[in-house]
């Protein structure tokens, strides 16, 4: 054993010996491979750290996995890794403090597409992008403009109207078609030798209605701001001015917007000249709607409500900003951005906020958190919402009875 040990001993004594009379060369070697393994791993970190964006996504990466591994060694049940992704991914999105952007899973996605796609209800077809960058159609609804013009399931969209839509998204060929819903159009399908012609012409559902009171104001209501809104708001009331309407009622309760281009087109004729609205992007760019010069001066009432939406909204804080109408009701939520669809690789998708309607004064309405009214009034009747009965007048001068709490004080306000 003792004579065991002295060998040991004497061979490390040897290799320290052998060690310490290396040339001064293989020392330099030695030195240079450690400094370029210590670089090498520097510069691999400092890779990662501009491949996911900055030493602060680096850092949030690191946190999320630091939090996964620990989940997956000492938490108490099994990890379904799929969900906790999902969760973390929902969170993230939920931190904007945006009630209208949103984390789609790949089955939430799915079903997204489908029901949004049934947008196109009027035209009778729903479409979904597929992987060539068309839209493919996968319903056509019987006695349909897009059944009558013969259109059918499989078919795939290349271009509306001869603009090319490969480069669309979902949520842009959806604004394309709505755009076109009061007229005839035609859509281009890869393997057709001619675009197929749809008319819409009489399949889009009445967006307003509208009538002259007992008290000489002109009351008209708008549903919606789809294609063909804003004109038909311009005839109403050029048609009520000539039964003699001394005043003006508009109802946007419960709309839930449309087309930004409708509600521009109605809040032109009304309007003097000057910016009406613009729609501003994350780069700051901008994009700036203007009216002309003519206009209709006549006492005007608007109504609004929770139900207000994007373009209703933006049109009563265009008109509060001139001090043009009074705006009556009950405030808005500010559901005044536009959405974009974003897929992800896995399937999965980002319903993200990524424009923003500013009214006349530079307000950012969504960000204000909606239009307050003017004069504050709630209904006692929802359900009563629009309606009126008789003709008789009445001692306060309203054009009728009504549990239309809001109608009836805009049409005495008004008198």
């Amino acid at each position: 054993m003792h004579r065991f040990s002295r060998r040991l001993l004497g061979g490390i004594g040897i290799f320290l010996r052998r060690l310490m009379s290396i040339s001064v060369n293989l020392w330099i070697v030695l030195i240079l491979l450690l400094i370029s393994v210590v670089a090498t791993r520097v510069m691999t970190r400092n890779q990662v750290i501009r491949a996911v964006g900055g030493s602060e996504d680096y850092d949030e990466a690191m946190r999320y996995i630091e939090i996964k591994d620990i989940i997956d060694e000492r938490y108490i049940e099994n990890v379904d890794r799929k969900s906790m992704g999902y969760s973390a991914a929902t969170a993230m999105v939920a931190g904007l403090g945006d009630a209208w952007s949103s984390f789609l899973t790949d089955d939430e996605y799915r079903t997204y597409q489908l029901s949004s796609s049934n947008e196109y209800n009027d035209i009778g077809m729903s479409l979904v992008k597929d992987s060539t960058g068309g839209f493919q159609i996968v319903t056509v609804y019987p006695n349909s403009p897009a059944a009558y013009a013969g259109v059918s399931v499989g078919m795939i969209i290349t271009a509306v109207n001869g603009e090319n839509v490969s480069s669309y998204s979902t949520d842009e060929v959806r604004v394309l078609i709505r755009s076109k819903m009061n007229e005839k159009f035609t859509l281009t399908v890869s393997g057709a030798s001619e675009p197929i012609e749809i008319d819409c012409t009489n399949a889009n559902s009445q967006a307003i209605q509208y009538r002259l009171e007992k008290t000489g104001a002109a009351y008209v209501q708008i549903h919606n701001f789809e294609a063909g809104s804003g004109q038909a708001c311009v005839d109403a009331v050029e048609y009520l001015l000539q039964q003699g309407a001394v005043s003006l009622v508009i109802d946007v309760r419960d709309n839930p917007g449309g087309l930004t281009s409708e509600a521009a087109v109605f809040l032109d004729y009304l309007l003097p000249a000057g910016r009406l609205f613009s729609d501003i992007s994350k780069d700051g760019t901008e994009r700036v709607t203007e009216s002309d010069s003519m206009s209709l001066q006549l006492p005007m009432v608007v109504l609004i409500n929770s139900g207000s939406y994007r373009e209703a909204e933006l049109f009563a804080a265009v008109l509060k900003d001139y001090r043009w109408a009074t705006i009556m009701g009950e405030p808005t939520t500010g559901n005044t951005r536009t959405q974009e669809t974003i897929v992800l690789q896995d399937g999965s998708a980002l319903r993200l906020s990524t424009h923003s309607l500013l009214s006349p004064n530079g307000t950012d309405i969504a960000a204000a958190g909606g239009v307050v009214p003017d004069m504050i009034v709630f209904n006692r009747d929802a359900s009563a919402t629009g309606t009126t009965s008789g003709t008789t007048g009445g001692e306060e001068g309203t054009a009728s009875v009504s549990d239309d709490t809001q109608l009836m004080e805009a049409l005495r306000y008004l008198s």
